[in-house]
């Protein structure tokens, strides 16, 4: 399932599943993931991490979007 948002100013598009796997983060439940910020990508994981830019409030709405 997909699902988008935004979280303090951070947008963000994932991609998760009801059940844990060997390609999400960590082994969970999300399999992609895609957080910008005014209009830039910040961070992107497809099955796999691409790149992390995130700051402090970034890795702050990083993890409220895991959970």
């Amino acid at each position: 399932m997909w699902s988008k948002g935004e979280i303090n100013g951070y947008k963000y598009e994932v991609k998760h599943y009801g059940e844990g796997s060997h390609y999400g983060i960590d082994g969970g439940k999300v399999s992609k993931l895609a957080i910008y910020k005014d209009g830039k990508w910040v961070y992107n994981y497809d099955r796999g991490l691409d790149f992390d830019k995130l700051d402090g409030a970034g890795k702050a709405a990083y993890v409220e979007i895991l959970n």
